[in-house]
């Protein structure tokens, strides 16, 4: 069984929505950032953490591509060949580094730094943000899912980015992109997800 370590509402979601759409048996251990426990099983102290037998894998984007590759079966990897694994890392990429940066800006400002380190952001974050939420749009084109016509590990990140961004108030200007996060939230796997340790208390 897969232990899926993180604190509730931290980017532990993803790895329970994904777990849960793989079907898999796992264990929600609920650790917090930089705790004792945390740095034990990952170097920085940031959680999730995903433990599979006696390997650790962190970082919620590779802890769903090896979680897909691993259950290829389930249709939630790249598509076939080293284009499909290099059009999906593309996107992985996108994501966490793009699409997630302002919405990340905007929280360490509001909630995680010390408060002598704050500043605000909000004008910066909501600039970055517009700029990404155009990039996507592009993206996505005409497709149902960020891969074409089923639903990927991609489409867990972006979708728990959409929520965190929905939550942070962000304006999504974007018919598309609204109606493509109405899509994948909408998942039952992520209702369960959320209910077993994805959502804040």
């Amino acid at each position: 069984m897969y232990k899926a370590v993180g604190s509730r509402g931290s980017r532990v979601s993803r790895v329970l929505w994904m777990l849960e759409e793989l079907g898999q048996p796992y264990e929600f251990v609920e650790v917090k950032l930089r705790s004792p426990e945390a740095y034990t099983l990952n170097p920085s102290g940031k959680v999730p953490i995903l433990i599979d037998g006696e390997l650790t894998v962190t970082d919620s984007a590779a802890i769903c591509v090896y979680l897909a590759d691993k259950h290829a079966d389930k249709g939630m990897g790249a598509n076939p060949g080293l284009a499909g694994r290099a059009e999906m890392d593309s996107w992985m990429h996108f994501a966490q580094s793009e699409f997630e940066a302002p919405l990340w800006n905007k929280l360490r400002h509001r909630f995680l730094l010390p408060k002598e380190m704050r500043v605000d952001v909000g004008p910066a974050a909501t600039y970055d943000f517009v700029s990404e939420l155009k990039a996507l749009d592009r993206r996505l084109g005409d497709k149902t899912f960020a891969l074409g016509e089923r639903f990927s590990a991609v489409d867990v990140l972006l979708g728990d980015m959409g929520n965190w961004a929905r939550a942070g108030k962000f304006q999504i200007e974007s018919e598309r992109v609204n109606a493509y996060f109405d899509r994948v939230l909408a998942r039952p796997a992520r209702a369960r997800a959320q209910a077993n340790g994805g959502s804040m208390k």
